[in-house]
């Protein structure tokens, strides 16, 4: 089985992405397990973030590496919160974690009537931290912030993101849906025909 070092130490990243990669016979490593610390995240993108971070696995490890950027962007606030999902409430002063981020979100959108939203997934997978030809995959799924929670599967900003095309939040997905529907389902299928012969080279 080959092993991939995750640039992440998110546990619900680790599950949907194992289960998306299981079928190719990869092993995700997390970064924490082989104490690697997170890295910097300067960059206003999510593809200029995700490269920093699977470079930094990589140069770590001696290992290839995978890394997922991904963020909720919200038209009527000008694509934010975006590389900032995870912080969203915490750079506020609102709190920290999913509940507050969420409960934070809702209240920018209070008396908005726009309320579209895309979930983006930008993946990127280096051979070696100086790897000049990274594997790069987006995703991006459309939906609607609703202003109660819905659902308990998923995480993040699951429960209030609205799929209008199914009348259901992604919380209220199974795990099968989430992950044939998803961005980053969406994003690791692009990957999955050239990663099989990019991991032998």
């Amino acid at each position: 089985m080959s092993q991939l070092v995750l640039a992440s130490n998110n546990a619900g990243k680790l599950i949907e992405l194992s289960a998306l990669l299981a079928p190719l016979g990869v092993e995700l490593v997390p970064q924490g397990k082989l104490g690697i610390p997170s890295a910097e995240e300067p960059y206003p993108s999510f593809l200029e973030n995700a490269l920093t971070k699977a470079r930094h696995a990589a140069r770590a490890s001696g290992l290839p590496a995978l890394s997922d950027d991904s963020g909720i962007c919200v038209d009527a606030l000008s694509g934010a919160p975006g590389i900032y999902s995870a912080h969203y409430a915490e750079m506020a002063g609102a709190g920290k974690g999913d509940d507050d981020n969420n409960r934070y979100l809702v209240s920018q959108l209070q008396g908005e009537t726009n309320r579209r939203a895309s979930y983006a997934c930008l993946i990127v997978a280096v051979r070696h931290a100086e790897d000049p030809l990274p594997l790069i995959a987006e995703g991006r799924w459309e939906g609607e912030v609703v202003d109660e929670t819905r659902g308990a599967g998923g995480f993040g900003y699951d429960p209030y993101f609205l799929i209008p095309a199914l009348g259901k939040t992604v919380a209220e997905l199974s795990k099968e849906e989430k992950a044939a529907l998803s961005h980053r389902g969406q994003a690791v299928r692009l990957l999955l025909d050239r990663l099989p012969d990019w991991l032998s080279r």
